[in-house]
């Protein structure tokens, strides 16, 4: 019953957020608005600069291995627990795993900077 009762309550909120999202009346954007504001003056460049993705796909495989440290941290308290081969086995498969992963990048050469 909490369950229904708690889902109603959202879809009533949702639903009435919604509908006063519709009715309020839309912002007009005007071109000085929309422009970048650099100290009253026009700007000297493009605001949208180009972005490198082979720097983004690193940092995104940087924080991939920095989450495994995090995994691995807690196992030498694990090692203490009753089944020990079960916490060895766990952090075995999710070391292969992520070598897997490492092996894959570096064969597709997506830790190289220059092309």
């Amino acid at each position: 019953m909490n369950m229904i009762m708690a889902m109603l309550a959202n879809i009533s909120i949702s639903s009435c957020l919604i509908i006063i999202a519709f009715w309020l009346p839309h912002l007009n954007i005007y071109t000085e608005k929309a422009s970048p504001y650099e100290c009253g003056f026009d700007p000297m460049s493009s605001a949208r600069l180009p972005f490198s993705m082979k720097f983004f796909l690193v940092g995104i495989t940087f924080l991939l291995f920095d989450l495994e440290i995090a995994l691995l941290l807690p196992l030498p308290w694990a090692l203490h627990s009753t089944n020990m081969f079960l916490t060895t086995l766990t952090s075995f498969i999710l070391v292969s795993v992520l070598a897997l992963g490492l092996a894959y990048e570096w064969m597709n050469k997506g830790l190289e900077w220059t092309e």
